[in-house]
């Protein structure tokens, strides 16, 4: 034996991807499947008829029918899907914006967009393995190394063909979709139960903070104030140069600049941006998605941040009055989108931004209960935020444990016994 193979265990291979075992092979995704490449010409968008799969809807695995709803006239899809129609069990790839999301067809009667190449394994290859395998981090990783672009990667069709897919026996593929199927049914159990607290915290949401649901012992007339009344307005300049620039995003709150947008949008002197302080709110008045009147955060993750002076900020001016954790609360419920919206009309848009003045916005009405009321309706719900973050970070560590997984069993460094 020779120094090359001394390390090289009985019943294991050297192959281009590394040690495998001698029963496995490494091919190139165009000689182990058939594929249609659908990227070219934009198909005609219509309000119904065809549903319309794009790199959007691509996930983790599966395609996503409500995060993009577009569609294509009936009459058109033949000629749409001329190249080859979805097959239930094929397995796609986006090609650019983003790169390298999967997903597994479950529906034939679907139009494919730009950006996706459609696979299908040959000669014993199943579909199921080849979607995981292309998920793995190994082939992920590959894929990265073979793209190009600079603000966002992508691959030619023709590149991405000649890449390489090690394959088991086909007994083995099964064993291999097996295991990792029973993780999916466990993961999808997780985010089932992470929806359903979810839900059961917005219903809360909406009986505790607009006080149709009362907790017991508490029955007291709630009050009619204006924002103004328990809020002051933060104008405090970023004269320390603190570089901490942040982003508000409505689904993650308060995000570092440089990782929300992969880039500095910020200016090189940061010293007119409002420097704000931890537990001080701000407001982003830009409307996207689910959230078309912008969105209120409070900055819990940084001592102190720096944001653009377009953001409206303030801080709350007791504890005696104001419980900081209801209040919070009752901005992330959306009950002050109607008040909102009554500004928003009359100000209108522009440039993507609702034209909300500070004057308009701090004379907004809210009701509010005692300062006792607000501190036991703040507690319950902060505890079902509490509950969800536990089980977030257990459905977190399930999908770690699933990749570990993925990494040992499609690389044949862990084998399942028949």
């Amino acid at each position: 034996m020779t120094n090359n193979n001394q390390h090289i265990p009985s019943g294991y291979k050297p192959s281009p991807l590394g040690i495998i075992p001698e029963d496995w092979e490494v091919k190139r995704l165009r000689d182990a499947c058939d594929y249609v490449d659908y990227r070219g010409k934009s198909p005609n968008k219509s309000s119904d008829g065809i549903f319309l799969v794009t790199a959007k809807n691509i996930r983790d695995g599966y395609i996503d029918y409500n995060i993009s709803k577009e569609f294509i006239p009936i009459d058109e899809f033949d000629e749409t899907m001329r190249r080859g129609k979805a097959q239930i069990g094929d397995v796609l790839i986006t090609t650019e914006a983003p790169l390298g999301h999967i997903a597994q067809i479950d529906n034939p009667n679907i139009a494919l967009a730009q950006r996706v190449i459609k696979y299908s394994g040959k000669n014993g290859l199943r579909n199921t393995y080849l979607k995981y395998y292309l998920m793995s981090e190994g082939f992920q990783t590959i894929l990265i190394a073979n793209a190009t672009g600079s603000t966002a990667l992508g691959i030619k069709g023709s590149r991405l063909h000649q890449l390489p897919i090690i394959i088991p026996s086909t007994e083995e593929q099964d064993r291999i979709i097996s295991s990792l199927q029973l993780w999916d049914t466990a993961i999808a159990k997780q985010t089932a139960l992470i929806e359903q607290l979810t839900l059961r915290k917005r219903g809360l949401m909406q009986q505790l903070l607009t006080g149709k649901k009362r907790l017991k012992g508490f029955d007291g007339e709630w009050k009619r104030i204006k924002l103004g009344d328990i809020a002051e307005r933060i104008t405090r300049k970023n004269e320390e140069n603190n570089q901490n620039v942040v982003t508000i995003s409505a689904q993650r709150g308060f995000v570092v600049q440089t990782e929300f947008f992969n880039k500095s949008v910020a200016s090189e002197t940061l010293d007119n941006y409002f420097l704000v302080h931890k537990d001080e709110f701000c407001y982003n008045k830009s409307y996207s998605n689910g959230y078309p009147m912008g969105a209120i955060k409070r900055l819990k993750t940084f001592e102190k941040a720096v944001v653009t002076t377009l953001y409206i900020c303030f801080a709350l001016k007791g504890e005696t009055t104001t419980n900081i954790d209801f209040f919070e609360q009752y901005c992330e419920s959306g009950i002050l989108n109607n008040e909102l919206i009554k500004v928003a009309n009359e100000g209108g848009r522009a440039h993507g931004l609702l034209n909300v003045t500070p004057y308009d916005f701090f004379n907004m009405h809210m009701s509010v209960p005692s300062i006792n009321e607000q501190n036991a309706i703040a507690s319950v719900l902060v505890n079902v935020d509490k509950e969800i973050e536990i089980q977030k970070q257990k459905l977190a560590a399930m999908q770690e444990q699933k990749k570990g997984l993925m990494q040992v069993l499609l690389t044949g460094k862990r084998r399942i016994a028949i």
